[in-house]
């Protein structure tokens, strides 16, 4: 049986994703539209959760959309809906950057368009990426070995904990 070294519980991931919000709302106070692009399945929880703490925070349009990717091999991505990214904020949401991948492939239909911000939001980054992908938004940054795997548990809706394997 796998030990679980967690290193962030639920109390402590709440309250690193508000900060986030507050990050992001100063970043982006004045733009009138905000894309939270949550990349399946954690990323849009948390996209969702800081959408919610964002909706409380300001009063731009805030619009929350899922990227469906294999993770291992990103070659077909899917969009939740069609949406016009031209002129739009967007910020790609996942739960962790281990390589960069995941977050470099899911660009690739933002790239179609022209849109006036991309940044990124992980609630765990690791610091030996191995593609061009930082992320502007960062809940915790571990260093890591290469044959540690970070996971974050998520149910119902709430970020649980995140633990080292």
């Amino acid at each position: 049986m796998q030990t679980k070294n967690y290193f962030m519980n639920e109390a402590t991931a709440a309250k690193k994703i508000q900060r986030m919000a507050f990050e992001i709302a100063e970043q982006n106070a004045e733009e009138e539209q905000l894309i939270l692009a949550g990349i399946r399945d954690n990323g849009v929880t948390l996209a969702n959760i800081i959408a919610g703490h964002l909706q409380g925070i300001l009063h731009n349009q805030i619009k929350v959309i899922e990227i469906g990717l294999d993770k291992r091999h990103p070659s077909g991505i899917q969009l939740s809906e069609e949406v016009d990214f031209n002129g739009a904020v967007v910020i790609l949401v996942d739960d962790v950057v281990n390589s960069g991948k995941t977050l470099l492939y899911a660009l690739k239909p933002l790239l179609q368009f022209y849109p006036k911000k991309i940044q990124t939001l992980t609630l765990v980054e690791r610091s030996h990426k191995m593609y061009p992908v930082a992320s502007d938004y960062v809940g915790i940054s571990l260093a890591t070995t290469l044959q540690e795997h970070i996971f974050v548990e998520v149910a119902d809706g709430c970020v649980k904990g995140a633990y080292l394997v």
